[in-house]
């Protein structure tokens, strides 16, 4: 009995899915990424049926000095709006009845499936939370990169960063995101529910695509995520740029030519307003994170501690890298060949 294409599993992926009992193990998930983002973000319905319209201040009475016998002029406050955009992330999951049922393990199987597709769904929109860009991938939506994408002055957002120094094409990024309603936070569409939606349609009757003509009953599971983020004020989310990969990999030895993480993040630190009500978390690659736990060895070092997050709903190591009481997140999206950011003229 053969299994052709490569939409289906095959009796081999039973096969490596199977223990010589017949059971379904538990999986080694080699695979997995750490985009401990996905866990920060509150999530708010947005006013739109594609996203959210938000107004910002964007400017305020500075009022006028006068004298006796002088009048002043009338001023206001003015506003903006930003229309945030949510992208549609599906997927499909189509299992061939009889192999789903081979050796009574059908739920098992299909749910050893089904839980690679949550992981990859979610990998994938971690990846666009960081990079994406409508203008290069309209069905998206436009993460922390395409907003924070320029030094100098021509942006509002260039004021949020800071250079590493680095050049050429093996830059990363250190990311401060200071979470809450209002400042920074993920939205999704009007009417809809928010995370990762999962329905069983069942047996269902498809089009065999390796055979025209021929017909297969499979089992159908759907994926879908209506997802976007907005950023009400802009100083909620500072962008380390320009951290160069290799010089960092030289950190705490003799000829250490790493840039100054450490000033870095705390020069981030004061470039975000007063925090409260406000969940500050620094993001960076495994590099970096790995970087800033040797600072740890170093002994005159105050600023970095190992802290606790109690009640993380995520099981993972309780233990967290924090930087002056943040902490320091992995994002295995976030790059380490990020080409130099420069002072753009044009939008990227």
């Amino acid at each position: 009995m053969g299994a052709l294409g490569d939409q289906f599993p095959t009796l081999l992926d039973v096969a490596r899915v199977m223990d010589p009992q017949g059971r379904i193990p538990s999986i080694a998930e080699v695979l997995q990424e750490y985009n401990d983002i996905l866990d920060d973000i509150p999530w708010i319905e947005g006013n739109l049926p594609t996203g959210h319209l938000s107004v910002v201040r964007t400017s305020k009475p500075a009022g006028s000095w006068r004298m006796l016998n002088q009048g002043i002029t009338a001023s206001k406050a003015t506003t903006g709006q930003i229309t945030n955009t949510c992208g549609m992330l599906e997927a499909l999951s189509h299992i061939d009845c009889d192999l789903a049922m081979l050796n009574g393990n059908t739920e098992a199987f299909r749910f050893s499936q089904d839980k690679a597709f949550i992981e990859g769904l979610s990998d994938t929109l971690s990846d666009t939370l960081v990079y994406g860009n409508v203008s290069v991938n309209p069905e998206r939506f436009d993460g922390l990169a395409s907003r924070y994408f320029s030094l100098g002055t021509t942006y509002t957002t260039s004021s949020q960063l800071i250079s590493g120094g680095g050049t050429g094409s093996d830059n990363t990024s250190i990311w401060l995101v200071g979470w809450a309603p209002g400042k920074a936070y993920g939205i999704y569409p009007k009417g809809s529910k928010a995370g990762l939606m999962h329905e069983d349609d069942g047996k269902i009757t498809i089009s065999d695509p390796n055979n025209s003509g021929s017909f297969m009953k499979v089992y159908q599971s759907r994926f879908q995520w209506k997802a976007g983020i907005a950023i009400d004020d802009y100083r909620y989310v500072v962008r380390i740029c320009n951290i160069d990969v290799s010089a960092l990999l030289t950190a705490s030895d003799s000829s250490d030519t790493s840039a100054n993480i450490i000033k870095l993040m705390i020069q981030a630190l004061g470039k975000m307003p007063p925090r409260a009500g406000v969940r500050p978390v620094f993001y960076m690659n495994e590099t970096v994170q790995t970087m800033l736990s040797v600072k740890l060895l170093d002994k005159s070092n105050v600023w970095l501690s190992m802290g606790e997050i109690k009640g993380n709903p995520v099981f993972r190591m309780n233990d967290v890298l924090m930087f002056q009481g943040v902490p320091c997140r992995r994002i295995d999206s976030i790059l380490s060949t990020e080409a130099t950011i420069t002072t753009a003229t044009v939008a990227t």
